[in-house]
């Protein structure tokens, strides 16, 4: 019997692109989204973190990350990220940084640093003024011109994705982790019959027929639902504890105001006064004479 199983989920997304078993789906998902970064298409990789079961018994792993080398020893992660938090985008450049900085040991030399590629897939919206779902960030400098050519970090939107028709690899596996969740393995749609497209749908449906694995895909289903509405009370009180301070903010601003309005009502009256005196001075001095 079919279940809806959602990619996204912690076990699942590691089962597609963390084991060992499914290297085809992990070098395949990487030149698709990097195509436009990479001088050659990736033919092999090595998974630094392989996919361990118990990891995802315990622990909450809101972010997801997938970590691999390639026989050009360059670098490659995937994180796929279900809420997004305040400073989200801080933490994805010292992601990079991280693995980056790791490839020297002590001794090593400069030129032994090979290119990190980072791949984030965001469940949410992170850039709320960008109606891009695609963004890609390389070591430019004003002219375009490069400083080193060591990777880049790719930010997938997927609350902003609707393309219509779907056609590029890059598509599918976006389309696939958005809505992987409601596709039916017996009627896939046109734009998930390519074979390598066909075989992670297959991956997927396994969740939903193994009782053991489907148990442990609801548990995780659960601690994440637990994590979500954590996530959105502590937002709505941030949210609270903002509208007070601008609240807060406005009175002071208007009471100030108010304030200065005063002062300017007492220096107009001041002036008025002073004007007064002046003119019966003058009027004195004439009747004198």
């Amino acid at each position: 019997m079919h279940r809806p199983i959602d990619p996204k989920v912690d076990c699942v997304f590691k089962t597609l692109f963390g084991s060992d078993d499914h290297r085809d789906l992990l070098i395949h998902f990487l030149n698709a989204l990097l195509v436009e970064d990479l001088a050659a298409p990736i033919t092999a990789v090595d998974i630094l973190n392989p996919y361990n079961e118990r990891e995802t018994l315990d622990d909450k792993l809101t972010v997801v990350d997938v970590k691999a080398r390639d026989a050009a020893r360059r670098i490659f992660q995937i994180e796929i990220q279900l809420l997004v938090f305040a400073n989200l985008a801080p933490r994805i450049l010292y992601a990079w940084a991280d693995l980056f900085s790791q490839q020297l040991q002590r001794g090593a030399d400069y030129r032994e640093l090979q290119p990190v590629y980072a791949i984030w897939i965001l469940d949410a919206t992170l850039f709320r003024d960008r109606p891009e779902y695609a963004h890609r960030y390389r070591w430019r400098d004003d002219r375009g011109r490069s400083l080193v050519d060591h990777g880049s970090i790719r930010v997938y939107e997927l609350s902003k994705f609707a393309v219509e028709p779907v056609q590029s690899d890059a598509e599918r596996w976006l389309k696939f982790l958005k809505d992987g969740e409601t596709l039916d393995p017996t009627r896939l749609p046109a734009w998930m019959q390519p074979p390598i497209m066909r075989s992670a749908m297959s991956t997927l449906n396994a969740f939903s027929e193994k009782e053991r694995d489907y148990h442990r895909y609801q548990s995780r289903q659960e601690a994440l639902r637990m994590q979500r509405a954590v996530a959105y009370e502590l937002e709505e009180r941030r949210a609270a504890e903002q509208a007070a301070l601008q609240a807060a903010e406005a009175e002071r601003q208007a009471k100030e105001a108010a304030l200065q309005d005063k002062e300017a009502a007492l220096q107009d009256k001041e002036s008025a006064l002073a004007e007064i005196a002046r003119l019966k001075a003058l009027l004195d001095q004439q009747a004198k004479r």
